[in-house]
């Protein structure tokens, strides 16, 4: 019985930890993840005509805004997910 007890102590010990699962770190690469990700919504914006009643398609479908901001959001998303999944570099004591 006092075997169960002292296994059970450890395992709890070894598993509780404290503080956060992100560190400072993963949340400043978020925020330049985010930031990514607002320029290439930037990027997709405007295309508006002068006259509602004249289609430009080439304003509206140019290079800018379905290539290089799609790109530019997706490279911000992977970001992102490499932020979050970074693991926070051990501290030395």
């Amino acid at each position: 019985m006092k075997k169960v007890s002292s296994s059970k102590n450890a395992a709890n010990e070894s598993v509780s930890h404290t503080g956060f699962a992100l560190n400072f770190r993963n949340y400043k690469l978020m925020l330049i993840g985010f930031a990514i990700i607002v320029i290439g919504f930037v990027l997709m914006s405007g295309g508006k005509s002068a006259e509602p009643d004249v289609f430009n398609g080439e304003a509206l479908y140019g290079f800018r805004r379905t290539t290089l901001a799609t790109v530019v959001v997706l490279l911000g998303f992977v970001f992102e997910m490499y932020a979050i999944m970074t693991r926070p570099k051990k501290q030395q004591k």
